[in-house]
């Protein structure tokens, strides 16, 4: 329980130093999406804006000289303009008006009114949108704001629309008058109807005289009523060209891209940085309890694949982490004469193999003897990593006379066995053709007596083993070994691959010496992966 909560708890400098390890690629990000939105932005027609003004009056009260001159319309209720401005009366005749506008292009004419159509079926309008301003009663100000292509049809279109608005408001009030009209029509067809009788008394028949005249008086009143009529909405103010447009907005679209970007690329960064459980740095091996004995840099492919991993390492000058290593293992191991060091990895493809010869050749260096034993015996690749740097590697003896040239027919006749000279100072004895039952071989041998014997003629002996959670081979191999040095690889290892490896170190007894994060300053790859199955000849180099 108490490793499960420590692998699950989060740690602000590790999430900050995985923000850091990745802010080119959110700087990158927020540069790409905020140069897109920029050249989206550029790419959009240009839109114009222009807005006109309507004073709205809902009182009732009228001057007593204009009482009997003046037809009002009855006040406006909350959101009957804005209502009004989504309706046919409104937008039909707008439409209308708006096809017959020659100052207007006539693409843009045709575009305005098919998207003014459109936005009505919708009932959501875009190219004219209204605002208000008022009071409790009702009464203040109607601001009428239009969109278009050009500065003249965004004026032209916002005046036409404040004119059906007013148009509107003003047929409201005509209602009235024409209903009263209809009345004094219908009166007056009556009388005349009547006046046609021919059996009419002479009283009545003058009576019904005044009584159409009296009518006729009305109707003539009411028409000349009809011009005074007044609606709530008035003309504040008219439109005028804008003069520059609202939209697009390339500089602030690219702000706000670049910013979302920053946000959505940090976000993601911080949430792969929470999952991401692999070793990148000492303080992820920290709570295993295990130092850790270097931190080696990555080598070029390129300089690998033409110079072959020992040379390519001292070109590069990983001498330096080398001797740091070899200094920290020589310190930990010291009084311990002859020691041998299993080098071993939770996983193939690690970088085990070159990590053990460049480790050889940095002892040979100082002048030490060293012996390579690959007991890798499924894929054994200390030739090949050797193969480009000495083609002409001479044999001679490790012990008896004549014998053995691959570590599994050495594990059976330790003392008749030939190491090949890959360099001065160092001898490797290959694992040779790989088998199926390496376990088989270790289990048979007699490793410590082998190791014994072989191990008086050099300074160091180091053994390049199976990766622990591939096979069993490196608990058999480790327990007669002075020390364990674990590989880890920068980006790759887990953490909790490394705990289980440690498990199974510590159950079989195995002295883990330290860890050694391999290839830390390059970005991810697998130079020198293999799979973990049966292989006649060895092809390929672990890494």
């Amino acid at each position: 329980m108490t490793e499960r909560a420590e692998s699950r708890e989060i740690d602000l400098s590790v999430l900050w130093l995985g923000l850091r390890r990745r802010l080119a690629w959110i700087l990158g990000t927020a540069l790409l999406l905020a140069l897109a939105a920029f050249l989206w932005s550029r790419s959009q027609p240009r839109v114009y804006e222009a807005s006109a003004s309507l004073i709205a009056s809902n009182s009732q009260g009228q001057d007593s000289t204009l009482s009997t001159a003046l037809v009002k319309a009855p006040p406006l209720p909350e959101g009957a303009v804005a209502q009004a401005l989504q309706s046919t009366q409104v937008i039909g005749p707008l439409i209308q008006a708006i096809r017959k506008e020659e100052e207007i292009s006539q693409s843009e004419r045709e575009r305005l009114s098919e998207n003014l159509g459109r936005e009505l079926r919708e009932q959501r309008l875009q190219s004219v949108t209204l605002t208000s301003r008022l009071d409790l009663s009702g009464n203040g100000i109607y601001t009428v704001r239009a969109r278009a292509r050009t500065a003249a049809a965004a004026q032209r279109l916002a005046n036409l629309a404040s004119a059906a608005l007013f148009s509107w408001d003003r047929d409201r009030a005509l209602e009235s008058v024409r209903r009263a009209q209809a009345g004094f029509q219908a009166q007056l067809a009556q009388v005349d109807q009547q006046l046609g009788a021919s059996a009419l008394p002479g009283v009545e028949r003058q009576t019904l005289i005044a009584r159409r005249a009296n009518i006729q008086g009305n109707l003539t009143q009411v028409q000349l009523l009809e011009d005074s009529v007044a609606g709530v909405l008035s003309s504040l103010s008219a439109a005028v060209e804008p003069l520059r447009p609202v939209a697009p907005k390339p500089l602030r679209n690219a702000a706000l891209a670049g910013l979302l970007g920053v946000l959505l690329a940090t976000g993601i960064v911080a949430l792969l940085t929470v999952l991401d459980r692999t070793i990148r740095s000492e303080d992820d091996l920290l709570t295993l309890d295990v130092p850790t004995l270097a931190v080696i840099p990555r080598l070029r492919q390129r300089d690998i694949i033409f110079s072959g991993i020992v040379r390519a390492a001292r070109q590069a000058g990983l001498y330096e982490a080398i001797g740091f290593l070899r200094v920290n293992l020589m310190t930990t191991l010291a009084g311990k004469p002859h020691p041998v060091v299993m080098v071993t990895s939770t996983a193939p493809g690690e970088g085990k193999s070159s990590l053990t010869a460049t480790l050889a050749d940095g002892f040979a260096s100082s002048g030490q003897r060293v012996l390579i034993i690959d007991a890798d015996l499924r894929r054994g690749t200390q030739a090949a990593v050797w193969k480009k740097y000495d083609e002409g590697g001479r044999w001679h003896q490790l012990s008896g006379q004549g014998g053995v040239r691959t570590t599994r027919e050495a594990l059976a006749d330790p003392h008749n066995v030939q190491v090949i000279q890959v360099e001065d100072n160092v001898d490797m004895l290959p694992a040779g053709p790989g088998v199926q039952d390496s376990l088989g071989v270790f289990n048979q041998a007699d490793i410590a007596g082998a190791l014994a014997l072989w191990r008086q003629n050099y300074d160091i002996v180091l053994i390049d083993s199976a990766p622990l959670l591939a096979l069993a081979d490196g608990l058999v191999v480790g327990v007669h070994t002075d020390a364990v040095l674990m590989v880890t690889e920068y980006g790759r290892t887990n953490v909790q691959s490394v705990r289980s490896a440690l498990r199974r170190a510590e159950r079989a007894g195995l002295n883990i010496l330290g860890f050694v994060i391999n290839k830390s300053d390059a970005r991810e790859g697998n130079s020198y992966g293999y799979s973990y199955s049966y292989a006649p000849k060895t092809s390929g180099v672990s890494a």
